[in-house]
């Protein structure tokens, strides 16, 4: 066997890319795609000490093992449809597919028809359009095979011409887009789908589903995403997962992209569902003061460790929150996260949880994050009521930049309510770090 190139350091998380049985007492045996971590490098670097999810330990070798990276596309835009163009002319399109190679293939958006798509196939030194039509909001090519999105029908063609010039051989890519399947498999994130057990819904959204599941023995939530341009962008929130670790953050454990274009996230399975639902159910007869100080500090180390990392959360808010079975708060929900600096459409943002600047001008920053944290604390300690109760929604900013600040919820101690207002400066250069908050969250907790 040959020596792994690098040796890797404790905590090093991996997964098994073949199956071994074990050969000795010590061995812990693996089946492909286990998720693995590295405890310590064994006398002889070919092999390594290292315990499965179960918590079985073990030694292992380390050729049968790759080590699980955050999926980083390079500059590149990960696309579960690195083959589809857009808006590209006919021409553009012929010359994209040149030198002629039969098979190679693109999609474009129609320019005769707007809202149709066109499979473009270069076949015999010559290129074939095919305009796929909208029927009943199903596509088709020939109204005799009908597909829910583009990925099915593309996947179809590749198996079978079924009446095309030929078969779907070769994806054109688009320049900058790298496929996002081959991505988290690179990275060792692909997940098998036979061995995904789906249960119960727990969740629905406009994107799908939430489900509860079952993967190899262990429970899970899954988001089960079927929409092409939605699946797009969940891509890229599972892109972030991969690169977060701390444990007030809800984990992934992988992802599975279909053939035929559905997405499913699989993560960690919070027991007693969001934060916000939790404080509503149980109140102060089951949380006391305590409890509700520790679910705070959960919250800011997950966003002081995002802090560091330079990314932004940009939807920080008790439904956003989820709680496991042993109590600890776990930030979730990276839809709208973000590395820092970078804009987006304020038009469906949480107007009751942003931060004026992010509102206005569409600055967001670690510091409109700890503004959100501050309407984050007055969920907590008001135990879950929505913010500015007394407020239309459409008079809470004007009332917020003439300076407007909310009352402490009722019982919430003096301390805490004075980090609040920290968080809720006008002035963002002035608000301060998650580190900071953190400390003095801490100071309040030791306090006699």
């Amino acid at each position: 066997m040959s020596s792994p190139q690098a040796i890797w350091p404790p905590g090093t998380e991996c997964v098994a890319k073949y199956s071994f049985k074990g050969t000795t007492d010590q061995d812990l045996p693996l089946c492909k795609g286990d998720v693995l971590t590295i405890i310590s490098v064994t006398r002889d670097p070919n092999w390594y000490k290292a315990k499965n999810t179960g918590g079985q330990e073990g030694t292992i070798p380390a050729n049968y093992v790759q080590k699980r990276e955050g999926v980083k596309s390079g500059g590149n835009k990960l696309s579960l449809m690195p083959w589809f163009h857009g808006k590209i002319t006919r021409e553009q399109a012929e010359g994209l597919l040149h030198p002629p190679e039969t098979g190679l293939f693109l999609v474009r958006e129609s320019t005769n028809y707007p809202g149709d798509y066109t499979l473009c196939v270069s076949c015999d030194g010559k290129v074939e359009h095919y305009r796929i039509i909208y029927h009943k909001g199903k596509l088709s090519i020939d109204e005799e095979e009908f597909f829910e999105n583009l990925m099915q029908l593309v996947e179809h063609y590749t198996k079978d011409a079924d009446g095309l010039c030929t078969k779907l051989i070769k994806p054109k890519l688009e320049e900058g887009t790298v496929a996002a399947q081959d991505e988290f498999s690179r990275s060792g994130w692909s997940l098998n789908r036979k061995e995904l057990k789906l249960h119960q819904t727990i969740g629905k959204g406009e994107f799908g589903d939430v489900m509860e599941g079952e993967y190899r023995g262990s429970r899970v939530a899954v988001k089960c995403i079927k929409h092409d341009a939605t699946a797009q962008a969940f891509v890229a929130e599972a892109s972030i997962m991969t690169q977060m670790r701390h444990p007030n953050l809800v984990q992934l454990l992988g992802v599975i992209v279909e053939e035929n274009g559905s997405l499913f996230i699989v993560t960690e399975f919070m027991a007693k569902g969001s934060l916000a639902d939790y404080l509503r159910t149980r109140g102060r007869t089951v949380i006391d003061a305590k409890c509700l100080l520790k679910f705070s500090l959960d919250v800011c180390e997950a966003m002081e460790y995002l802090e560091e990392s330079k990314f932004v959360h940009r939807d920080l808010a008790a439904r956003n929150v989820l709680v496991s079975d042993d109590n600890i708060a776990k930030v979730s929900d990276f839809g709208l996260t973000k590395e820092a600096s970078s804009k987006q459409d304020t038009a469906k943002l949480p107007v009751k949880w942003t931060a004026p600047e992010a509102l206005r001008e569409k600055k967001f920053s670690t510091k409109s994050d700890v503004w959100s944290y501050g309407i984050l604390l007055w969920e907590i300690y008001s135990f879950g009521r929505v913010p500015y109760p007394k407020i239309a929604l459409k008079d809470v900013v004007p009332q917020v930049e003439k300076g407007y600040v909310m009352t402490a919820p009722d019982g919430c101690p003096a301390p805490v309510y004075e980090v609040m207002k920290l968080c809720w400066t006008l002035n963002a250069d002035t608000r301060p770090s998650f580190r900071k908050l953190r400390e003095q969250l801490e100071l309040i907790r030791s306090a006699p």
